[in-house]
């Protein structure tokens, strides 16, 4: 029997004097990953235009990296755990640093989504490396804070990709924003190997190369039925054999994990309420907050008009907010309660998406910025006690493992998001059309009903009908994105309810920790 209790009294330990400066680098590093699964959103028109990509491809563009991305992030831990976590951020550093001067340099949307998957391999040795890293290197009685500065740059970067796109865009090509990582990449690792110390799970268990394939192959195949599903269509049998072969692996996946004698990720972990828990509640706030960045930023530039630029600095309300909120979480849920932070924060980036799913073409931008700064504050509000919970409820030793599948949830909800709420709103947009395009060259129907950016690249085609199309085309969209942002908010409502019923709060008398 395993005990998974994570209060065992631990072995006298000497954390580092410079910690601080440590986690400035983890961060930094942190940082360059976050920003590379939203930087492609602001680009997404000059993509469209200069690639001829499908609406689908650009899902898929935007998709293949947060994929791979949750794929590895389980194996990825579980390696830096054994060779070193130090080891696997350099590693992990170098392949993405290569893969972004790949996707500087392609010229299709093959290529590129090629090029985004082997980024997002890179990104899932960094990513649980740092706060693996983070959760050594720090005392208890301060890790909470210094998770929380870790959760506040892992939710700011996403706005910071999208405004530095917009800036890079004003000047140069789309592949800028792939070049860019390039040097911040090389100096975030002769940093690292100036400064961070490596670790290592002392237990130097075996690797699961069976489990991770399960669990990638798996992965992949929901998120294809997923966004293939509104083309292909929901019954067929490309869409129905994806979630065949993804219920018969990932059931597999919890078989075979049950039943290793060196699981990637033991299921039993699960049994540990707030394991399982902050896995469902950073799932639920990832699932909306990517397919938000996914359809908000196009609903500005498609839509209302806006260019890269300016597109991104409209989005500057969510990091904002969410830089100044997340450090100071950590305190309001020590008197609190981490239940009771975690709930309020959920409810007010629920009522932030019913709030953006109001969007038309004439929206003020006030109700835009309203929804973002509703779900900046909520998402500060949960994330540092929701990952504190998830990490700090495993031994120390298997910190590699909770901060991969506090990664993974992250990553595994982002890439659904986008799946299901691109899906939506594809679906939503299609069907608001109607019989608008009717009488069309049938080459230019199939393009405009496709997405809005190709309604858009076809107008001038209608003639004397163009602003018409136009005009119905924004309508559509903005229909669509009602029903992502909804079902974004009826995802968190529900997750908060969970939350209220089966969250120990932190502030009571807690009950004997699990044991399996």
């Amino acid at each position: 029997m395993n005990n998974l209790s994570a209060n065992a009294a631990p072995s006298a330990v000497t954390y580092p004097e410079n910690r601080q400066k440590i986690l400035w680098i983890l961060c930094g590093s942190l940082v360059l990953v976050v920003v590379s699964v939203s930087s492609l959103n602001v680009a997404i028109p000059n993509i469209q235009r200069s690639l001829d990509a499908s609406a689908t491809e650009l899902q898929w563009i935007i998709d293949s990296y947060a994929l791979v991305f949750a794929g590895l992030l389980l194996p990825a831990g579980a390696i830096g755990d054994r060779f070193g976590r130090r080891e696997a951020l350099l590693g992990g550093l170098g392949v993405f640093a290569v893969a972004a001067i790949g996707g500087t340099l392609a010229d299709s949307p093959s290529q590129l989504i090629a090029w985004r998957s082997l980024m997002g391999a890179g990104a899932a040795f960094i990513m649980p490396a740092t706060l693996s890293i983070v959760s050594h290197v720090f005392p208890p009685e301060e890790r909470a804070k210094a998770i929380a500065t870790w959760a506040g740059f892992a939710g700011a970067g996403g706005v910071v990709g999208l405004l530095s796109s917009g800036v890079l865009l004003e000047s140069f090509w789309w592949g800028s924003v792939f070049l860019v990582n390039v040097p911040i990449a090389v100096a975030m690792i002769a940093l690292v190997v100036a400064v961070v110390p490596t670790s290592r799970d002392p237990e130097s268990t075996r690797l699961d190369p069976v489990g991770a394939l399960m669990s990638i192959v798996g992965l992949v195949a929901l998120v294809f039925g997923i966004i293939e599903g509104p083309e292909k269509g929901w019954t067929s049998s490309e869409t129905l054999g994806a979630f065949a072969v993804a219920i018969v692996l990932l059931s597999a996946f919890v078989i075979w994990e049950m039943r290793s004698t060196h699981p990637m990720l033991d299921p039993r972990y699960f049994l540990l309420r707030e394991f399982s828990l902050g896995s469902l509640i950073i799932t639920a706030a990832f699932f909306g907050l990517f397919g938000m960045f996914f359809v908000v930023v196009q609903f500005l530039q498609y839509v209302q008009g806006h260019g890269a630029l300016a597109a991104g600095v409209r989005m500057l309300p969510y990091g904002l907010v969410l830089l100044v909120v997340a450090p100071r979480s950590a305190p309001v849920a020590a008197r609190l309660g981490d239940r009771a932070v975690i709930v309020g924060g959920t409810m007010l980036s629920a009522g932030g998406f019913v709030v953006l799913g109001l969007l038309r073409p004439d929206t003020s931008y006030a109700v835009t910025a309203l929804g973002l700064v509703l779900i900046a504050l909520g998402t500060g509000l949960l994330m540092p006690p929701a990952t504190s919970a998830l990490v700090g409820s495993l031994p120390e030793a298997k910190a590699g493992v909770g901060s991969a599948m506090n990664d993974t949830t992250r990553e595994v909800g982002g890439a659904v998001g986008i799946a299901v709420i691109g899906a939506l709103v594809s679906v939503g947009y299609r069907n608001a059309l109607g019989n608008t395009l009717e009488g069309a060259d049938p080459h230019v129907e199939e393009l405009a009903r496709d997405s809005i950016g190709g309604l858009l690249a076809t107008a001038e085609t209608f003639g004397a009908d163009a602003p018409r199309v136009i005009a119905a085309g924004a309508e559509a969209f903005s229909d669509g994105i009602r029903i992502g942002m909804w079902t974004a908010a009826a995802t968190l409502t529900i997750a908060a309810i969970a939350i209220a019923l089966l969250h120990p709060n932190s502030n009571a008398p807690k009950k004997e920790d699990a044991h399996v």
